[in-house]
C-alpha cells in the first residue's frame, strides 16, 4: 500500500534526500518549507505521516504540531530536531508528536522509525476493528479505555502523548512481567537501535510523573534494578 507524507523542511537537501528514501519504500511525499503553507497543505491533502522539522519560517515546528493535533482524525508526526534542542522535543512530544529524530540522521534509521509509526498506525487501525465497544483495563486506580484512548487515574482524567498511552497499556496488559529497555524499544515503539535506550527513560519518568502519587516513589511502574521495569502485579 502506497502511504502518502507531507515532509516540512526548510532545507532542500535534507528534503529531497527523505523524499527520495521514502520512495524506496513506496512512499509519495509533497515538500514544505514553511510553517504557514505546510498546515495549509495538511488540511487540503490526506497523509498517513508528516515529518516535521522544528526550526522553520513562518509558524515554528512546534506550531504546526498543534494545528496538526487539533486536527480531526490521527496523523502521526515524526519530528527533525538539532541535538542540542532537548527541550523542543520534550516540548514536541507534550505536543502530541509520536516520535524525535536528531539531526544530522541515518537514512536507515529514518525509514525505521517511519516503518515503525506506519505499523503501529496499521495496528491500532485492525485494533479497534476488533475489539468489542468497550474495551476497558482497570489496574487498581488506574483505568484504561483502549477503544476512545483514554486513562483515568484516581477518577481524574489524564492527558498521555500516543507513546505514554502505548507504554503504559503495554504495561497494564502484562502486570508483573519485567521488560529490559531494548525489549521495550521493540514492543512498543517499533525499532530498536543502540543508545536509544535513553528514550525509554525518558518516557517511563514523564509517564509517571502523571499516574503516579509519588513519581519518586512509584506503585505503578516499578524499576527491576540491573534488569528494566514492570507493571506491580497487585494494585
Amino acid at each position: 500500500m502506497t502511504h502518502q507524507v507531507l515532509i516540512v523542511e526548510d532545507d532542500p537537501d535534507i528534503a529531497r534526500l527523505v523524499q527520495l528514501h521514502l520512495n524506496d519504500i513506496d512512499c509519495r511525499a509533497d515538500i514544505i518549507g514553511d510553517g504557514n503553507a505546510a498546515v495549509t497543505a495538511f488540511h487540503k491533502g490526506h497523509y498517513d505521516l508528516v515529518v516535521l522539522d522544528l526550526m522553520l519560517p513562518g509558524l515554528d515546528g512546534l506550531a504546526v504540531c498543534r494545528e496538526i493535533r487539533n486536527a480531526e482524525g490521527y496523523v502521526p508526526i515524526l519530528m527533525l530536531t538539532a541535538k542540542s534542542s532537548e527541550l523542543d522535543r520534550v516540548v514536541g512530544l507534550e505536543m502530541g508528536a509520536d516520535d524525535y529524530l536528531t539531526k544530522p540522521f541515518s537514512v536507515l534509521e529514518l525509514l525505521a522509525r517511519i516503518k515503525a509509526l506506519f505499523r503501529r498506525t496499521e495496528a491500532l487501525s485492525a485494533a479497534k476493528k476488533q475489539q468489542p465497544a468497550q474495551a476497558i483495563i482497570d489496574r487498581g486506580d488506574i483505568v484504561i479505555d483502549v477503544t476512545r484512548h483514554q486513562v483515568r487515574v484516581r477518577g481524574e482524567p489524564v492527558e498521555l502523548t500516543a507513546r505514554e498511552f502505548d507504554l503504559l497499556l503495554h504495561f497494564a496488559s502484562n502486570p508483573g512481567s519485567v521488560y529490559s529497555r531494548i525489549q521495550l524499544l521493540d514492543s512498543v515503539w517499533g525499532y530498536n537501535h543502540e543508545g536509544y535506550e535513553h528514550t525509554v527513560n525518558t518516557h517511563i519518568n514523564r509517564l509517571r510523573t502523571k499516574i503516579e502519587a509519588d513519581p519518586a516513589n512509584p506503585q505503578y511502574i516499578l524499576t527491576v534494578w540491573g534488569v528494566g521495569y514492570k507493571f506491580a502485579e497487585t494494585c
